[in-house]
């Protein structure tokens, strides 16, 4: 514990944030260095001001709160990793303004190849079951899967990896001992044994507006690359695409419909010369050799639909089969299927009974996410 009372006093001082908080290690190596430095010797450093660097000489005494931060840190069973720890993320250590400590629940593998994986809040079946199935993909070629555990698109990338088998990281906007949103608390707590649940803010920090942008920069940090799945033009995913491209990471971007202005953020992207996403081969294709695991002959083709339920009648499994994740007019498959309305319409009652087929208003129907 005592190595890191002069990490969280530096980090506490007045008008330090992370990118000075990373020239100052670049310089002295360590904040304990950093306390021990002369007025001169800091002022030397771009950005300290002889404001900045009274305040530092004002905290080499430890407060009291910090030691009981650190105790409560412990008690919580987290661990925190500092810049200097070997196991600090290899990627996120490359960004201009790194978390100077990260609180980690859970196993976090500092050499990880990952993808991050963002979108809308309030998705569309389509975008759930799109990012529940790319997701899946890549955990199957061994990418951890890294995203923000927001409800919508976050939640359905983080399960994919977990239904996979594969590993995943929630970044959360909040401290790890308060959950956000609380209805992913069962979600948090087996992304920890999966992989990890990390936050720059201390313990029972909220869930305040600013919190979220600033871990935005992590989510790309972290990964390779950043995938948005669906997005509106002002939403905060593109924000976390533009950090991945600031990062000189790489960006990606699933299409939609035309006519949702949910994905015309995602459509916007692709303008500007994010990556065209239909499959999880699409993003392997971009990533470093060696990066990943090659898909093998026994798994599921990245991008395929579920397979049918065998329990269906004949007439069940050719409607299923007419059907996807984006939702189609029930008069588009009277004439696909040349089915009678009323017969077709019975059908597709059933199959909703069953948990096969979803229906949105205005008589759309679509295969339900999973």
């Amino acid at each position: 514990m005592d190595r890191l009372v002069p990490w969280f006093n530096l980090k506490r001082v007045p008008g330090i944030g992370n990118l000075l908080f990373k020239r100052l290690l670049d310089r002295f190596s360590s904040p304990r260095l950093v306390f021990e430095a002369s007025r001169d010797e800091l002022m030397a450093v771009e950005g300290i001001t002889p404001r900045l660097a009274s305040a530092v000489a004002d905290r080499r005494r430890t407060p009291h709160r910090i030691e009981a931060e650190l105790e409560a840190v412990f008690k919580s069973g987290c661990r925190v990793l500092t810049l200097n720890d070997r196991t600090y993320p290899r990627l996120l250590r490359e960004i201009p303004d790194p978390p100077p400590c990260l609180y980690v629940r859970g196993e976090l593998e500092p050499a990880m190849n990952a993808v991050a994986v963002v979108g809308s809040r309030n998705a569309t079946i389509y975008g759930k079951a799109v990012a529940r199935r790319l997701c899946a993909d890549l955990a199957t070629c061994r990418m951890t899967v890294v995203s923000g555990m927001a409800l919508g698109i976050d939640t359905c990338a983080h399960k994919g990896a977990l239904q996979a088998g594969g590993k995943t990281v929630a970044v959360l906007g909040t401290g790890l001992n308060r959950i956000y949103p609380a209805e992913n608390g069962k979600l948090s707590a087996a992304i920890a044994e999966n992989g990890a649940v990390i936050s720059e803010l201390s313990l029972d920090a909220g869930p305040e507006a600013r919190h979220f942008p600033a871990r935005n920069r992590i989510i790309s940090g972290m990964a390779l690359g950043t995938l948005v799945v669906e997005a509106t033009l002002k939403s905060g995913s593109l924000i976390t695409a533009r950090l991945s491209a600031e990062q000189n990471r790489e960006v990606f971007a699933v299409p939609g419909s035309i006519d949702s202005f949910k994905s015309t953020g995602t459509h916007a992207l692709i303008k500007q010369g994010a990556k065209l996403v239909e499959n999880a081969r699409d993003i392997l294709e971009e990533l470093p050799p060696g990066s990943y695991r090659q898909p093998g002959a026994n798994d599921r083709r990245p991008g395929s639909k579920p397979p049918i339920p065998p329990d269906l009648t004949p007439m069940d499994s050719k409607i299923v089969s007419a059907l996807d994740f984006y939702p189609v007019h029930i008069d588009e498959l009277v004439r696909k299927l040349s089915l009678d309305p009323g017969e077709l319409a019975a059908a597709l009652l059933q199959l909703e009974l069953k948990g096969v087929v979803s229906q949105t208003p205005g008589s759309l129907f679509s295969l339900k996410a999973q």
